[in-house]
């Protein structure tokens, strides 16, 4: 299909980007500029779409197909673009639909002929497909049908082959290349029941990286139902060494599950993603041990907060959730579901409107953390309160136990400030083995004490300072109820 009469689109692009002057107060990037492969798959889109309207409208052309005009030689080109492009090798289609998708942000005037009217009926031409989308004109799957087969019909099933296939999660049907650009689009709102009308419009974080190679953190506004948890380093946390061997397990999926799933075909086996519980008392580092791991992975980790997930309307609480997941896929957050029983909770007898609602949440639940392709953690007091069905879906069930004498000992010394000195008569391996407090209680009791210490302008901490916390959090504290 192929010949080599080709237009020379990488060339000109090269020269008008190389003949660009700087202002002296403008530094060049660091990084390698995706600026040359953006212009070049400007001008490849804008020839391969004058060519099949040419060949449409049975104009003169120097081409009698469209893939007669080549793609840009990527070989030439350095930035993140390129590098995307060469890793999931791109054939000339899937190309196409990603400069498409580039289009509206890059140069937004290439697709303007799509609005072309026809004069006979007096409204767009139905075949070119497109639309508008926040003021810019995009392309659809009708665009690309077009393209690629003016109004072939063999064609035309491809692509509604292709883009059913995302509209449905089945992506095992596609090819590496048409999954990998598909997964780069933006899910359209709202959703549309004809394949052809989904807009092609890369989703916000991929479009950073392939345009100004930067990472994107979404906006998730002030309604939104999750919160980042503070990251720790492995360093401050204290934990008994069966979790830590549990939390390696964790890493390990992190770094080879891909390989798993791909390389050692493993994918039709095992389902993508990994599901942990964490469970035991209160204050004995859940919380603090995702946001471990999120530094572990280098990954963001988002608390669920429950209270704004949780609605009173049918199907709303499932809406809630689903933008919650769709995000963390596409930004390959870590989910933490903390007190995961109050929405992971067991299923009951359905002898009312509302435990019938109860129920369909969680079995949505059920099924959309088997989808899920990330890591998410659900942590819990309560192990038995949590649905049994969910247990047969986490690959990690780790105890956190209250610590033992000699972590807490780790972290009374670990965890008082630089700037404070303990008394001669402080003896904290003595306070480790009488007072039996959680990690969050041991931390509660050295806040207390240095505050109280600023406040009186001193910093030395002594005994009686120190047992005045102890007793202050343990008599504040409730008895457990295991």
């Amino acid at each position: 299909m192929i010949n080599d009469n080709v237009i020379p689109y990488r060339k000109e692009a090269d020269e008008r980007f190389s003949s660009h002057q700087l202002t002296p107060n403008i530094e060049r990037p660091s990084a390698p500029s995706n600026a040359a492969l953006l212009d070049a798959y400007a001008t490849w889109c804008e020839a391969v779409i004058q060519t099949r309207l040419q060949l449409h409208f049975a104009q003169e052309c120097p081409f009698t197909d469209v893939y007669q005009v080549t793609p840009p030689d990527i070989a030439s080109y350095s930035g993140t673009l390129a590098v995307w492009v060469q890793q999931h090798d791109l054939d000339f289609s899937c190309q196409l639909l990603l400069a498409l998708a580039l289009m509206p942000i890059v140069k937004p005037q290439v697709l303007d002929v799509l609005l072309m009217r026809n004069d006979n009926i007096e409204r767009p031409y139905s075949e070119f497909g497109g639309g508008e989308y926040q003021g810019a004109v995009v392309a659809n799957g009708d665009t690309l049908t077009f393209l690629l087969g003016g109004e072939s019909i063999e064609i035309r099933l491809q692509v509604q082959r292709l883009l059913s296939a995302m509209q449905s999660g089945n992506i095992s049907v596609l090819t590496p290349g048409e999954a990998a650009v598909m997964q780069l689009l933006d899910e359209p709102e709202p959703a549309t029941s004809n394949p052809f009308k989904r807009q092609l419009i890369l989703a916000a974080e991929p479009m950073t990286l392939l345009t100004i190679s930067g990472a994107y953190h979404a906006a998730k506004g002030a309604n939104f139902p999750a919160q980042l948890v503070t990251s720790h380093s492995l360093d401050s946390l204290v934990l008994a060494d069966s979790v830590m061997r549990q939390l390696d397990d964790i890493h390990a999926w992190s770094q080879h599950g891909e390989t798993l799933r791909n390389s050692w075909g493993m994918a039709d086996r095992i389902r993508p993603g990994y599901r942990a519980l964490f469970h035991g008392p209160s204050g004995t580092g859940k919380t603090m041990t995702a946001g471990v791991l999120g530094q572990r992975l280098g990954k963001d980790v988002y608390k669920v907060d429950l209270s704004r997930v949780h609605s009173k309307y049918i199907g709303e609480t499932e809406k809630n959730l689903e933008r919650v997941f769709t995000l963390a896929e596409k930004n390959q957050w870590i989910l933490f579901f903390d007190e995961a029983d109050a929405v992971f909770g067991k299923r009951t007898q359905t002898s009312s409107a509302n435990d019938q609602f109860a129920n369909q949440n969680i079995s949505y639940l059920l099924q959309r953390i088997e989808r899920f392709e990330g890591l998410v953690i659900l942590a819990s007091n309560y192990k038995d309160n949590v649905d049994e069905a969910f247990f047969r879906r986490f690959e990690s069930v780790i105890h956190f136990p209250k610590p033992a004498a000699e972590q807490r000992l780790a972290i009374w010394r670990n965890g008082f400030s630089p700037q404070t000195q303990l008394a001669q008569d402080v003896d904290l391996q003595d306070l480790a083995l009488r007072c039996s407090l959680s990690g969050a209680s041991i931390m509660n009791v050295i806040r207390y004490v240095s505050l109280k210490a600023i406040a009186e302008g001193r910093t030395l901490i002594g005994l009686g300072d120190l047992q005045q916390g102890i007793d202050r959090e343990q008599g504040s504290s409730t008895q457990p109820r295991w």
